[in-house]
């Protein structure tokens, strides 16, 4: 799958850059072009003749190759000639100068030159990881289109996970398999978030949820060649890829007049919206005053989206839903895939901790139409989208 692919390695200095020999390992035995880039800091790591000998080419530390001939590394031919660059271990330095354009190093130059796919797998202790401006450089390399590969994605991954730990080199070759494979593959729609039902114009009933899952979602489907467009409710997420196209909304009869319009010509469905089950019968043209006696809010079902647009299902289309359950899990779930016309149902319960609303991670069991459900373990929400894209593109025949 990867055979004749033109790849960039950059290495920084982290402890974790002995990973890097593993993987450049397993990209050539993949048939792989690999060339290499090392920071001064990463040679204190693991020396460029080791390097070298398993990539089967010249390891580029410097702008000039050779100090007497003045042969120097043309680091925009070198930018033109991948498919894909990785930087791994991605040190919290090398992302903040990535994220600012800085270019004091021909890795550097290489990554401002290059015009293919660039993603990073970032390697550093947790509390540099969770450091604000770590996660502010994080948000503008993703608007930036370069992909974080995050540790704990994939069947290959070791059930591990953890902010700040560098991906496997078995799930960077996964990562790169499934990128360099892709094609366009048409229209996927996306819900995310809640939904508010108005009592009056500064009231409303809703929910805890953040929007978190449906925005990783829209992201990993963009980073796959899909077409998407996300349909959110109120939400402080933001979209990080430009070519996602989000609608907004409020209540769930927006939402389903949203999804409505856009879900017939799509192949692809995933309503992660937590979306009310109840809105009030009748909402107030002005502010309801505070009064000494108790008040009774009256309230009525909202229409049941995904059942809604499960009915009208086309053969080719495949449609997901999510289940957040309290008890009897596999049961309820199990019953809404069917009565919804669903293809898979991904299940997450509050019972697990780390898992719902409100969370970076989740815990998720997917149940497919005609597979045996599969559980996984808790992961953040990045590493959740890519396993259930995992799922669709190895289960569904479309």
């Amino acid at each position: 799958m990867l055979s004749g692919k033109n790849i960039i390695i950059g290495i920084t200095g982290s402890i974790a850059a002995y990973k890097a020999a593993l993987l450049i390992r397993l990209l050539v035995k993949e048939g792989a072009n690999v060339k290499v880039i090392m920071t001064d800091g990463a040679q204190q790591f693991i020396t460029p003749l080791t390097i070298s000998t398993l990539a089967k080419s010249d390891v580029i530390t410097t702008y000039v190759a050779n100090d007497v001939t003045g042969k120097w590394n043309n680091h925009v031919e070198l930018g033109l000639w991948a498919d894909y660059m990785i930087v791994a271990p991605a040190t919290a330095n090398t992302l903040a100068k990535m994220a600012n354009g800085i270019c004091d190093h021909v890795l550097l130059a290489t990554y401002l030159s290059a015009r293919c796919p660039v993603a990073i797998a970032p390697a550093m202790d947790l509390d540099m990881y969770q450091h604000p401006t770590t996660k502010s450089n994080l948000k503008t390399l993703i608007n930036h289109h370069v992909q974080i590969i995050p540790a704990g994605v994939g069947e290959l991954a070791s059930g591990l996970s953890g902010e700040g730990r560098m991906a496997e080199p078995e799930e960077i070759v996964e990562f790169l398999q499934k990128r360099l494979s892709k094609s366009k593959k048409g229209k996927a729609v996306i819900s995310a978030g809640p939904t508010f039902e108005a009592i009056d114009p500064v009231r409303f009933i809703g929910n805890h949820s953040s929007g978190k899952m449906g925005f990783a979602l829209a992201h990993e489907a963009a980073s796959r060649g899909w077409e998407v467009t996300l349909v959110t409710g109120p939400t402080s997420q933001e979209i990080e890829n430009s070519s996602i196209n989000r609608i907004d909304v409020v209540s769930a009869a927006e939402m389903l007049r949203a999804l409505s319009n856009e879900v017939d010509d799509a192949t692809l469905l995933i309503m992660s919206a937590a979306v009310a089950d109840y809105k009030p019968k009748f909402v107030a043209d002005q502010k309801i005053k505070k009064a000494a006696s108790e008040a009774t809010i009256e309230l009525g079902p909202t229409t049941d989206i995904l059942a809604t647009l499960g009915a009208q299902k086309k053969e080719h289309q495949c449609f997901v839903g999510f289940a957040l359950e309290t008890e009897n899990e596999l049961a309820h779930a199990q019953g809404k895939l069917e009565r919804k016309n669903l293809d898979f149902i991904v299940l997450n319960s509050l019972n697990n901790k780390g898992a719902g609303f409100g969370h970076d991670t989740n815990k998720i069991t997917i149940i497919g139409k005609d597979t045996k459900p599969v559980e996984f373990e808790l992961k953040s929400k990045e590493a959740v989208a890519y396993d259930i894209f995992n799922h669709i593109d190895e289960n569904h025949n479309s």
